[in-house]
């Protein structure tokens, strides 16, 4: 049997949890009007991808599109935000599923499956919660990208992962479950 994990360690986990179950909230938020649904776990990773990375959410901007008031910092240009892992269609973070499932037992937002695809609602309390948290200080900055990612990349995930793919040739040819 496993020693227990000591709490420090514990409290770290939760918090890095929260810290994604907030980005990706926003996110969803950001991308959907009220009571509308989210579709698609693909989209949701290619446009958490750009929103991780704004940097490579650059590279990907028509000509002369710049990013206004939200520009990736100089610290930014140099730091990985998080681990991604490069699966076979991209990049990917295996914590999705733990995250929705998150959400949607905290009551902030509903699961369904329509077809093949997936459809994530924010609840009035997730949109809400968003909605507070994109206004803090900590978190404005967040929002504002990821209005202005729906502003140029409200894309099916297929079309997403095909852009990415087309225009970021250094991340694609990773090895398969390398770090990106």
């Amino acid at each position: 049997m496993a020693a227990p994990l000591p709490a420090a360690a514990v409290l770290a986990i939760r918090q890095e949890s929260l810290y994604h179950e907030a980005r990706v909230l926003i996110l969803i938020s950001e991308f959907t009007a009220p009571g509308a649904p989210f579709r698609g776990l693909t989209k949701l990773a290619k446009v958490d991808f750009l929103l991780r990375y704004p940097v490579m959410a650059e590279r990907l901007l028509p000509g002369g599109t710049t990013w206004q008031d939200s520009a990736p910092t100089a610290d930014e240009r140099q730091a990985v935000e998080s681990r991604m892992i490069r699966y076979k269609y991209g990049p990917w973070d295996d914590r999705y599923y733990p995250l929705l499932g998150a959400l949607v037992g905290k009551r902030l937002a509903t699961f369904a499956r329509v077809g093949g695809s997936m459809e994530i609602t924010l609840t009035e309390a997730g949109r809400d919660l968003s909605i507070a948290l994109g206004e803090t200080s900590s978190w404005a900055i967040v929002a504002e990208r990821a209005r202005f990612l729906r502003e140029h990349f409200d894309l099916p995930g297929q079309e997403l992962k095909d852009l990415i793919y087309e225009q970021l040739p250094d991340v694609v040819a990773l090895p398969l479950r390398s770090e990106i």
